[in-house]
């Protein structure tokens, strides 16, 4: 009886906080506290970025959303807000994981699979990849060879995904492996050209 009473005076407690806590305005600071730190997160982003490259020019519909470690590598990722598609560049320095003979070989499809099946023990893996289209993509000032596949995909909201690849190698002598994928119904080369021909060296 004690331990119930003592459950429901805690309770009480809560409540009354919770209505003191609003009643002066501490809503009002939380969702300060929110902003102050998701344009903390977003600025440390794009600080990131500049390793990478110059963005500024980018419209405002794309967000860089963070650097990351991906497959021992520093990348960059990168969203088209209202479409959800997802551009990346990976950089591996001096050693290429792809060539721009290797994205214009007829031999692609296996590499691409190779690469996959060398970090299938990351958060997402890949199969059944399949190139469908080549062309050209304006990137660091260069125009370059990219190659469009479709593939499946697990631990991904969707399974069966579409996207571009293609490689550069910058000013510095630094290879760079540039991808943009998206749901395969929904992906956009137009939105993979515009982020990418803004993608400018520094």
């Amino acid at each position: 009886m004690f331990r119930m009473i003592k459950i429901i005076f805690n309770a009480f407690l809560l409540v009354l906080a919770f209505i003191g806590f609003n009643a002066i305005g501490g809503q009002k600071y939380v969702e300060m506290a929110k902003t102050h730190i998701v344009n903390f997160v977003q600025e440390r982003a794009e600080e990131n970025a500049k390793k990478f490259g110059n963005f500024s020019g980018l419209h405002e519909e794309f967000q860089i959303d963070n650097t990351v470690n991906l497959f021992g590598y520093r990348a960059i990722l990168a969203e088209h807000k209202a479409s959800g598609q997802k551009m990346c560049i990976i950089d591996s320095k001096k050693k290429p994981l792809l060539t721009k003979e290797d994205i214009q070989s007829q031999n692609l499809e296996k590499q691409l699979q190779e690469l996959a099946d060398k970090f299938k023990y990351q958060a997402v893996s890949f199969h059944e990849i399949n190139v469908i289209s080549r062309g050209t993509l304006n990137v660091y000032n260069q125009t370059v060879p990219y190659a469009k596949f479709e593939a499946k995909a697990n631990k991904l909201p969707f399974s069966d995904l579409a996207g571009i690849v293609a490689s550069v190698t910058t000013t510095d002598g630094s290879e760079k492996l540039v991808l943009s994928i998206s749901e395969q119904k929904r992906y956009s080369q137009l939105i993979a050209d515009e982020f990418f021909r803004n993608v400018k060296e520094n």
